[in-house]
């Protein structure tokens, strides 16, 4: 189907084209060119943390950090209510997911529930920054995990550039993975990054991302006649020069970005929040929201489904972020898992819409969207 607003549009700028341009031109290094330690680089300061390492996909890079801290037959707390990566890279790395509940305005994990799920056998915690913004209770998360000596790993998939009371997403962690696919705030198309300070992961992260090999001896695999050493077991989880390029041109314009987004979700916000139905999205103090997605919430189940309906009728894309993992066939299948497992997770995706945003929303279809919604309202 053709909409006439889609859910999203990725935002370029010329620069980007002449980026990619250059390392294609340059007819060599595409595979592990200069500008991938420079994206690196620039990732890290942008983060506010010593090291980024980038991936072929957040999906990738949450994997090799699991796998990097060995978490095989261990248990790691994640939320339901988030992408399905989140916890099937526990199950890759060989550990097992223990779904926990989300609190009711960012979406993140309840730090009730998750000190509640704590076992002896809990290695790792996985909160989840939804659509843009930081995890509500990401601080009692962090004192949970300190006092039962568990790591926390933020999937940040969703919010790079928001933050808490000036320290970003990312920097609540050990260590934390994010996503640069077509839809995120700035993109390579695939792609994903993992920041931390912690020196040990970091090199092993990078044993892990190329097949466990040892590149520290002043060449790479491709520019020199020798054999490198291989000490690790790893994957090809490297991203192109190309992307890095890409996203190297992506990163200098986010700040812009941002703004954009915030613009268009402010300008929802107050033309939405009369509507005694419709929540729009909960900000809280000291948080500042970057938007990747824009997500109401209605008062029943059957209003949202009902909402959704008349929007694609309009041409007018919108889509459920999220429905719940462990009802997902695979888990209910392989797991047992079944409703009424988790009864708030089940509740809130019953009941969400995320809609269309993306920076060059225009007015006249930000204006197209209210009037859909407030007609069928």
């Amino acid at each position: 189907m053709e909409w006439k607003i889609p859910m999203f549009k990725i935002h370029w700028e010329e620069e980007d084209i002449q980026s990619v341009e250059a390392v294609i031109r340059r007819g060599t290094y595409w595979a592990t060119g200069p500008e991938i330690t420079q994206f690196e680089e620039k990732l890290a300061d942008f983060v506010d943390r010593k090291y980024a390492l980038t991936f072929n996909s957040g999906t990738s890079a949450l994997h090799a950090i699991l796998q990097a801290y060995d978490i095989k037959s261990s248990e790691v707390i994640v939320p339901s209510f988030t992408f399905i990566a989140t916890a099937n890279a526990v199950l890759l790395a060989g550990g097992k997911p223990i779904f926990a509940e989300v609190e009711e305005d960012s979406f993140g994990l309840d730090a009730n529930d998750v000190n509640e799920r704590i076992t002896k056998k809990t290695k790792v915690i996985i909160p989840m920054h939804y659509g843009g913004q930081p995890c509500k209770e990401i601080k009692e998360l962090m004192k949970i995990s300190s006092d039962n000596n568990i790591l926390l790993i933020e999937d940040a998939a969703q919010s790079l550039g928001s933050y808490i009371d000036k320290y970003k997403v990312g920097n609540f962690g050990d260590s934390a993975m994010f996503s640069l696919c077509q839809n995120k705030i700035i993109t390579t198309g695939e792609g994903g990054f993992i920041t931390t300070d912690n020196e040990t992961l970091y090199e092993k992260l990078k044993l892990i991302r190329s097949h466990g090999r040892l590149e520290n001896m002043g060449f790479d695999y491709f520019s020199n006649t020798a054999d490198n050493e291989y000490i690790e077991i790893g994957y090809n989880f490297r991203m192109a020069t190309m992307l890095a390029a890409l996203g190297l041109s992506q990163l200098r314009n986010i700040s812009k970005v941002i703004d954009m987004r915030r613009k268009n979700a402010k300008y929802l916000n107050d033309n939405l929040k009369d509507l005694s139905n419709v929540q729009v999205p909960i900000t809280y103090n000291d948080a500042f929201h970057i938007y990747q997605m824009y997500t109401i919430k209605l008062q029943s189940n059957e209003l949202r489904e009902n909402l959704q309906k008349h929007l694609t009728k309009k041409g007018i894309m919108s889509k459920v972020y999220f429905d719940p993992i462990h009802l997902k066939e695979f888990y209910t299948s392989t797991h047992g898992y079944k409703k009424g497992d988790l009864p708030h997770t089940e509740e809130l995706s019953s009941k969400v819409l995320t809609l269309p945003m993306y920076p060059d929303l225009a007015k006249d279809d930000l204006d197209y969207i209210i009037q859909t919604i407030r007609e069928m309202i």
